[in-house]
């Protein structure tokens, strides 16, 4: 019984510790490039269209959320009166 767990244990390690790892390519230094560069472009748009797009609806949502508490802040300050 003891043999047969320690054999399983080896079988285990082994498979674990020897499986192929992928190898996968460094884009860190692309990405430094990219976002180093002094372009005029900011760095929260640096990215692409999809920052851009990201950013706008971040501000759309931003705006929107802050007219329409406003607007129920105005809706709250004046009641309507009950006759």
């Amino acid at each position: 019984m003891l043999r047969n767990l320690l054999a399983v244990r080896q079988v285990a390690q082994r498979t674990i510790s020897t499986t192929a790892r992928r190898q996968f390519e460094n884009k860190v230094p692309e990405k430094q490039k990219l976002f180093q560069e002094d372009n005029g472009i900011p760095v929260h748009l640096k990215g692409g269209a999809a920052d851009a797009l990201l950013y706008r609806a971040t501000m759309v949502l931003t705006v929107g959320g802050t007219a329409y508490a406003l607007y129920q802040l105005a809706m709250a300050s004046f009641p309507k009166k009950q006759d």
